[in-house]
C-alpha cells in the first residue's frame, strides 16, 4: 500500500509491543500479526524505534512502518482551528447541546436540528463565543442524514462531528489536528470517555466498559485490527475525502459511522485512533436504557456484512489454532496429546516463517503461546457474545459442553476485568469482579440478542460466520 509522501520533519516511533529480530534485522508485531523483513540501509535509519522523515527515502520507510501497522506517527503541529467546521447533529437535546457549544469557543458550529420537538435557534447562543449556524429538518431522518445535512454547507478543509451529548477535554482538537499533516490521512478520532462520576453500578462498569470507548492505546483505525472501527460521536474528517466516498450511508439505521470507515478504508485513507486526545460522554446508565442500547449496537452486524462481506467475523483465527482448542475442549487423554501435537506443529510453521531471521528458540515459544493465548480470548468471547444462544442450547443438553461454557464465561470476564480496570481514571470507583462479571454478561447478551435480531431480519448470516486462515 503506497500514499502521498509524508513531509520532513514527520516523524514515527516503532510500537512498543513490537519484537525486534535478528539484531534489528526484522520486526514481528502490528495488527493483525506480521513479521517485516528491515534492509540494512532501513535499519541504520531507526534509532531507538524512532524514525524521522528527511528525504523520499526514509518517507517511504516511515510509510511503510505506518502501514504495516507496527509503527505510530508523531507529527508535527497541525492545521489551525480555522480551518475546522465542527457539526453537531440534535434532536431534543437542548441542554446537551448548549453545553457542547458553550466549551467549542472560537470555532465554527453547524447545528443540524433533526426535528426536534421544540425547534433550535441561534438566538439559543448568544452567550457563546462561536460563529453558530442551525439547520432544521422538520421531521427526523436519521444521523446519517443530519450530518450529511451538515457536510453540504461546509467549506473548512476539515469537519468535526460531535453528538449533543459529548463534551470535549482541554486540549482535544490540538492533538488530532496534529495527525492531518500526513496527506493520506482522512480521519482521526479521540477516546471516548464517561462524563460524569457515579455510584450506579452500571454508571461504573460504563466507566470502563462502554462500547464507545476503544482504549489507551493508540492506533490504525483498519478492519480486523485492535481497532477496526470509530464511533461518530466525536470525529474529525477530511471533508473532500468525505465527498469522495459519498459521505454518511443515510440508509443505515445503526453502524453508519461502522460503514463510513470502512468505505474510506477501500478507498486507500488512513484513519487513525489517537487517545490522548479525549472527549466525554454522557454515558446510559438506567439498566433497561442500557441494555437496549447495547442490543441496538448488535443489530448493525448483519446489514454491515452485507456491505463488506467479512469483516464483522465474529473470529478471525488461525486453523491449526481453532484445532489446538477443540481439542483442549474434547476433554479426554487423547484430546489433550493430540491438542500437543497440534501446537507442536503450530510452533515447527512459526519457526520456519522466522527461519530467514536470527531467532532463539524461547523466542519462537513466545510468538506460539501469545497467538493460542490470544485464540483462547477471542474463542470465549465469541461463545458468550456472539453465539451465546448456541452456547445456551450446548449448555443445556451436555455435560461437557456446560463445563467448556463456564469456562469461557470466566476466563472472558475475568480478563476483561483485569484489562479494563487499566484503562479506568485513578478517581474512577471500580466495580468488583461479581458484579463485573453480572453486568459483561448481560452487555454480552444485549449484543448477541440484537445481533441475532439483524441476521433474521436481514435474511443473512455472514455476520455469524468466522473467518479462518490457514
Amino acid at each position: 500500500m503506497t500514499g502521498p509522501r509524508l513531509p520532513d520533519g514527520f516523524a514515527v516511533q516503532v510500537d512498543r509491543r513490537v519484537r525486534v529480530l535478528g539484531e534489528g534485522a526484522a520486526l514481528l508485531g502490528g495488527s493483525p500479526t506480521r513479521l517485516l523483513r528491515l534492509a540494512p540501509a532501513a535499519q541504520t535509519m531507526l534509532h531507538g524505534g524512532r524514525l524521522e522523515v528527511h528525504d523520499a527515502v526514509s518517507a517511504q520507510l516511515a510509510r511503510t512502518l505506518l502501514d504495516a501497522t507496527v509503527a505510530h506517527p508523531r507529527p508535527m503541529s497541525g492545521p489551525s482551528h480555522r480551518d475546522v467546521t465542527v457539526i453537531i447533529p440534535v434532536r431534543d437535546n437542548l441542554s446537551g447541546l448548549t453545553r457542547l457549544v458553550s466549551a467549542l469557543r472560537g470555532l465554527r458550529v453547524v447545528v443540524v436540528d433533526d426535528g426536534s420537538a421544540v425547534p433550535v435557534a441561534e438566538s439559543d447562543f448568544a452567550a457563546t463565543r462561536c460563529d453558530v449556524q442551525v439547520l432544521r429538518n422538520d421531521r427526523s431522518k436519521g444521523p446519517a442524514a443530519a450530518r450529511n445535512a451538515g457536510l453540504a454547507v461546509c467549506t473548512t478543509d476539515l469537519v468535526a462531528f460531535l453528538d449533543s451529548d459529548v463534551l470535549p477535554r482541554r486540549g482535544w482538537l490540538e492533538a488530532l489536528l496534529g495527525h492531518f499533516c500526513d496527506p493520506a490521512v482522512a480521519l482521526v478520532a479521540p477516546r471516548i470517555v464517561a462524563l460524569n462520576q457515579s455510584d450506579n453500578v452500571v454508571a461504573r462498569y460504563e466507566a470502563v466498559r462502554s462500547s464507545l470507548d476503544l482504549g489507551l492505546r493508540e492506533a490504525p483505525v483498519i478492519p480486523y485490527g485492535t481497532v477496526s472501527y470509530v464511533p461518530s460521536a466525536a470525529i474529525i474528517c477530511r471533508r473532500s475525502r468525505l465527498l469522495e466516498v459519498g459521505g454518511f450511508d443515510e440508509s443505515l439505521i445503526s453502524g453508519e459511522d461502522v460503514d463510513l470507515c470502512w468505505r474510506l478504508n477501500e478507498a486507500g485513507a488512513r484513519l487513525r485512533y489517537e487517545p490522548i486526545a479525549m472527549v466525554a460522554h454522557d454515558h446510559r446508565t438506567e439498566l433497561r436504557k442500557w441494555f437496549a442500547r447495547k442490543s441496538f449496537y448488535g443489530s448493525s452486524a448483519a446489514p454491515l456484512t452485507i456491505r463488506h462481506p467479512g469483516k464483522t467475523a465474529p473470529l478471525v483465527i488461525s486453523g491449526w489454532t481453532l484445532v489446538v482448542w477443540m481439542l483442549v475442549a474434547i476433554g479426554s487423554g487423547i484430546g489433550y496429546f493430540a491438542s500437543i501435537a497440534v501446537a507442536a506443529i503450530t510452533g515447527r510453521r512459526i519457526a520456519k516463517s522466522l527461519a530467514s531471521v536470527q531467532t532463539e528458540p524461547m523466542e519462537v515459544a513466545v510468538v506460539a503461546a501469545h497467538g493460542l493465548g490470544s485464540a483462547a480470548l477471542q474463542l470465549a468471547s465469541g461463545i458468550c457474545r456472539h453465539y451465546w444462544p448456541i452456547a445456551l442450547i450446548a449448555a443445556l443438553v451436555s455435560r461437557r459442553s456446560r463445563r467448556v461454557v463456564v469456562v469461557a464465561a470466566v476466563l472472558d470476564g475475568v480478563f476483561d476485568w483485569v484489562t479494563r480496570n487499566g484503562n479506568a481514571d485513578e478517581d474512577t470507583k471500580r466495580v468488583g469482579l461479581p458484579t463485573y462479571l453480572l453486568l459483561k454478561r448481560l452487555d454480552d447478551i444485549a449484543y448477541g440478542l440484537g445481533l441475532w435480531t439483524g441476521v433474521v431480519r436481514e435474511r443473512h448470516a455472514g455476520a455469524l460466520k468466522p473467518q479462518i486462515r490457514t
